[in-house]
């Protein structure tokens, strides 16, 4: 074993999952970064991966990794930082472990994310949210769970990983409120409140799949035909295959590229527009930082109008103008534009 396996090993069996407590999701992606990696030194390298030693590694090899990302992959400047991110991350770690070549680390460490443009994110209106849980059809099994699901993503605000391992133990129907218990990024717990709609909603239809079973409450909330649980690809396909009927229908309503993430970021967006304190919408959506949340405060002109309204009452007027009400000054005008 090399010593880069060795680090590699000990980074992803234990540093990651146990010293850092980073999720299935985190791990995955930085897993696929190592992934790109190898494949990289193999390829341009000539460099096996039974091979590749710590000593292979320097800030030039991983700026030409990181073009390579872009150039030959056609990867954004987000997908080039997020691999950056990952290589930061182990090699952080590495300067714990290999003090001897601490001076080639923290080059690595100092290279820095590429700027790019943001992307606007996609949201639906509130009659666009209302478009698309009407294309399932409530006649079949399937549509029940599919409108149950949709609704559930926009009225919860959940991401979907978080969706995807909902058990019914999860939930608490007693009380005046039914909340949903979610783990959510960096093994936060957070209670999520439902809507008296979405509550009936979800009753009837885990009262149809026999989710209060004793023997079930540990089963997934929504499943595929062998009873295990959804993958993202499977949502993201739920999702896609509604958003394009109401596309349909109207295309008006539903902007292109909807995805899952949509439903929560629409969320956000008229729960801002409804006035709500911006710090219970961060606990809502179980943000660290208030900062994360302001970002959906970009999105809404109704509010950027709202605001300049609250801001200095002049700068938006409605109704006539005071030039307009003096039918003298008008008729001067008049007679003017006929002259010409």
């Amino acid at each position: 074993m090399t010593d880069f396996a060795k680090y590699l090993t000990e980074y992803f069996g234990k540093y990651l999952p146990i010293e850092c407590g980073a999720s299935t999701n985190t791990i995955n992606a930085y897993s696929t970064t190592f992934t790109l990696l190898i494949r990289y030194m193999g390829i341009c390298r000539s460099v096996s991966p039974d091979y590749i030693k710590m000593s292979d590694f320097s800030r030039e090899l991983i700026d030409d990794f990181l073009i390579w990302i872009e150039k030959d992959r056609k990867c954004n400047s987000s997908t080039r930082n997020a691999r950056l991110a990952a290589i930061h991350s182990f090699f952080r770690f590495v300067q714990l472990k290999d003090v001897k070549g601490l001076a080639t680390w923290q080059s690595i460490l100092s290279i820095k994310v590429k700027k790019s443009r943001s992307k606007e994110m996609p949201y639906l209106t509130i009659d666009g949210i209302k478009l698309i849980l009407n294309q399932p059809d409530l006649s079949t099994k399937y549509g029940r769970r599919d409108f149950i699901l949709l609704g559930l993503l926009y009225d919860s605000a959940m991401r979907v990983q978080e969706l995807i391992n909902i058990t019914p133990s999860d939930i608490r129907f007693d009380g005046s409120t039914t909340t949903i218990k979610v783990l959510g990024k960096g093994q936060k717990v957070r209670l999520i409140p439902l809507s008296t709609a979405q509550t009936k909603n979800l009753r009837q239809y885990m009262t149809e799949i026999g989710l209060f079973e004793p023997s079930n409450l540990q089963k997934p909330i929504f499943h595929n035909m062998q009873g295990l649980h959804l993958t993202r690809t499977a949502i993201l396909n739920i999702v896609k295959k509604h958003t394009s009927q109401a596309r349909q229908i109207n295309p008006m309503l539903i902007p292109e590229n909807i995805t899952c993430h949509s439903f929560r970021h629409s969320k956000a967006v008229h729960m801002l527009e409804a006035d709500i304190n911006l710090v219970y919408i961060r606990d809502f959506l179980g943000h660290t930082s208030v900062t994360t949340t302001e970002i959906y405060a970009r999105v809404s002109s109704k509010m950027k109008h709202d605001a300049l309204r609250k801001l200095n009452p002049g700068i938006i007027k409605t109704g006539k103008t005071s030039w307009q009400k003096n039918k003298v000054l008008l008729s001067y005008l008049k007679d003017l534009q006929s002259q010409h």
